[in-house]
């Protein structure tokens, strides 16, 4: 494994300035800083694409202890601007390893540095609410440093969908793969017919879908909605992804053409796009929801899921028009964590049922989507 004792610097726009160790690539990187409290994962979290403009700070204090592994990676690369960490692993051990975690950070060009206080980041973050900050190991200078976190563009307004998005549409066929543990029966019977929006979309949603017997044509998140309707789906899925959910201003409008044509489920960015669409509004959060250990409570059932979150932004609650019906409620702070339409085919949720990482409590969701297009298809 690559480790050095090259230094590495933070530096916040409140002016908080702490030096550690280089263990990622090097170079320079600006974004908003968010912590997340999930034990494992990392990898999963580092190749989602919602992180995009975001620099990622692991409340847990050791990280890297496993290595990487490629079936793990949720797409094709690391979107995360930089990580920050108390301690990387010298050591990595795990049979599905295939390179240490500084070694793909490294091959990824993202910028990491290990070695300070991430307790202290975590309560500035939760007190100051999120903040820009630069990641560099070429540059020592404190006040240059600040001076390039308040320069930092952040994630408000700011459609980083289509940064992330794919170009062109694609199929995708892969279901589970043998490593992952399946929670869920295979669908049987005839399959559906799925276009899927790519905000941002991870693997592991897409794979489920597959699992629970969709068909999946994937699409860029500026695709018309004549585009979709002409692909002649039977649903419609509408993926996480990163930013300001009301600066997606093309996936609004063409899902408001969409709206009432095809039953449709949102996760995370796709909740949020949804929830504007159907008269709701959004905003940014103190901190954000990132992690996989949020409790939700699912008032349809009454149940109460750990959850896996990834989320800067969320549904105003007393913006939910008559329409729509609040179906799930973050146990932590009373946040908005899902909606159906009152009459129409269509629910969402701002949480991750897909987990990776994160617990599977909530993949029953996507079987959930299944029986209502299925009832759809009934009438």
């Amino acid at each position: 494994m690559s480790q050095s004792n090259d230094k590495a610097w933070i530096a916040l726009e409140n002016g908080t300035v702490l030096e550690g160790r280089a263990v990622g690539a090097r170079g320079e990187a600006t974004g908003d800083l968010v912590f997340n409290t999930a034990m494992t994962g990392y990898q999963e979290i580092l190749t989602d694409p919602s992180y995009a403009g975001q620099i990622v700070t692991m409340t847990y204090p050791l990280i890297g202890n496993y290595g990487v592994a490629s079936e793990d990676d949720e797409s094709e690369r690391g979107w995360a601007e930089a990580f920050v960490m108390k301690e990387m692993a010298s050591v990595h051990s795990n049979f599905r390893s295939t390179s240490s975690l500084t070694d793909w950070l490294i091959a990824q060009n993202i910028v990491a540095i290990d070695g300070v206080d991430t307790r202290m980041i975590t309560k500035l973050t939760r007190t100051e609410g999120s903040l820009r900050c630069v990641v560099s190991t070429t540059d020592s200078d404190p006040q240059s440093l600040v001076a390039k976190a308040k320069a930092a563009p952040s994630t408000d307004g700011r459609d980083l969908a289509a940064l992330v998005s794919c170009k062109e549409a694609y199929e995708w066929k892969a279901g589970y793969d043998e490593s992952y543990p399946d929670w869920m029966p295979s669908a049987n019977g005839e399959r559906i017919k799925c276009v899927a929006y790519d905000f941002g979309a991870k693997r592991n949603i897409l794979r489920s879908l597959v699992h629970c017997g969709f068909d999946l044509t994937v699409v860029p998140a500026h695709t018309p909605a004549e585009d979709v309707l002409a692909l002649e789906p039977e649903a419609l899925f509408l993926s996480n992804g990163p930013g300001d959910p009301a600066a997606v201003k093309p996936a609004i409008e063409a899902v408001g053409r969409l709206v009432g044509k095809l039953p449709i489920f949102g996760i995370c960015l796709g909740h949020q796009i949804l929830s504007i669409v159907l008269g709701a509004r959004t905003s940014k959060m103190p901190f954000g929801h990132h992690g996989a250990n949020h409790p939700v409570r699912d008032n349809l059932t009454g149940r109460v899921e750990i959850t896996s979150q990834n989320h800067s932004f969320a549904v105003v609650p007393d913006s939910l028009p008559d329409t729509l019906e609040l179906t799930h409620v973050n146990l932590n702070d009373m946040t908005v964590e899902g909606m159906r339409h009152k009459t129409l085919p269509i629910f969402s949720v701002q949480y991750h049922p897909e987990a990776a990482p994160g617990p599977l409590d909530s993949s029953h969701l996507f079987l959930r989507f299944r029986e209502m297009v299925e009832g759809v298809r009934a009438r």
